[in-house]
């Protein structure tokens, strides 16, 4: 069994690890000492915190093995994604183009520089340490960041947003990069990435980037097809997401063409389909169970597992090692989702 919980200070070697096994496209993961150490004491202070209202709060969060404690994975959601800085996307416009002398009137696919998602709140990391041999526990990972906003609805906003993995080769060259991005930053890809950190709310793209709209008419076939699409390594996080309730809207990533994921609130299965339950020691005359999404609902004591949970009713019938990982016991109450 595994279980998502707030990251804390004694991770911080086991994060260091890992980061330093990560292939040098993942650039949603802390890779240094000091970044890591950041992100945990931002998150840390963002927990213990009391906001009326989401403001500069980011919550990171480790996947760790009931059985052995190893950290397999971690995610993160930003209160707001702006919160140290705008945060910067391309919407994709149309732009009605008219020449009463020669009677021509038509549309231009367009890409503008916009700050539109700033106020939102973003999924902002996701990494699992085996992508390839996960099973539901990744949907955990990445569902309970959804079940703490569930639990804590007034640390978030109305929206919630992902940026995706876009398209690049086995280099870590982006076609969408290199036809734009590159022409203003005069890096590479990567080394762009490492210099922000994967952020996108630095003053320095505002500073570089166009700020006139971009036609896509004029970029190269291998960007144009670029855009929008999701890197092979992010198909299993895009796919977890939609079926969360998340729909690609008119954004895209201003630095490999992503797609970003939007959706309300109350379209996602963690707001509108989770019910509060009481916990009760799981017998054997039970009936058949589903596996569920359970939750604690303490904010300074965050737990989410994966386990089966028999039944529809207004009980979550738990077994000891579920009640054990989540550290509730009969009485309490939980929030619980169908997987």
């Amino acid at each position: 069994m595994y279980v998502v919980r707030p990251v804390e200070a004694a991770d911080i070697p086991a994060l260091e690890a890992m980061a330093n096994v990560v292939t040098p496209g993942v650039h949603t993961l802390p890779r240094t000492r000091a970044t890591i150490e950041r992100a945990v004491e931002r998150s840390v202070a963002s927990f213990t915190s009391q906001p009326d209202v989401p403001t500069e709060e980011s919550y990171f969060f480790v996947l760790q093995s009931a059985e052995d404690g190893t950290i397999a994975g971690t995610a993160a959601i930003a209160a707001t994604a702006g919160a140290s800085g705008t945060f910067f996307a391309f919407r994709n416009d149309v732009l009605s183009q008219v020449s009463r002398d020669l009677n021509i009137s038509h549309n231009v696919h367009a890409l503008t520089l916009c700050s539109d998602l700033t106020a939102c709140s973003q999924l902002s990391s996701f990494y699992l340490r085996n992508r390839v041999e996960t099973g539901d526990e990744a949907a955990l990972l990445s569902r309970a960041r959804l079940l703490f906003a569930a639990v804590a609805p007034h640390r978030f906003g109305e929206k919630f947003f992902a940026s995706m993995s876009g398209i690049t080769d086995a280099n870590g060259r982006s076609p969408f990069w290199e036809a734009l991005g590159r022409k203003f930053f005069q890096m590479d890809f990567l080394e762009a990435e490492r210099m922000i950190e994967g952020a996108r709310n630095r003053t320095l793209i505002v500073e570089l980037m166009p700020h006139y709209p971009v036609y896509v008419p004029l970029l190269p076939g291998d960007a144009q097809a670029a855009m929008g699409q999701v890197h092979a390594e992010g198909e299993l996080p895009f796919h977890i997401l939609t079926d969360e309730g998340f729909e690609p809207d008119e954004y895209i990533d201003i630095f490999d063409g992503g797609p970003i994921l939007q959706a309300h609130k109350n379209a996602l299965r963690s707001f509108s389909q989770s019910t509060i339950r009481t916990v009760v020691a799981r017998t054997n005359d039970d009936a058949p169970p589903a596996n569920f999404l359970v939750a604690t609902v303490r904010e300074e004591r965050f737990r989410a597992v994966m386990c089966p949970v028999p039944g529809q009713s207004d009980l979550a019938a738990l077994d000891a090692q579920a009640m054990r990982a989540l550290d509730v016991a009969p009485g309490d109450s939980v929030l619980c989702v169908k997987l």
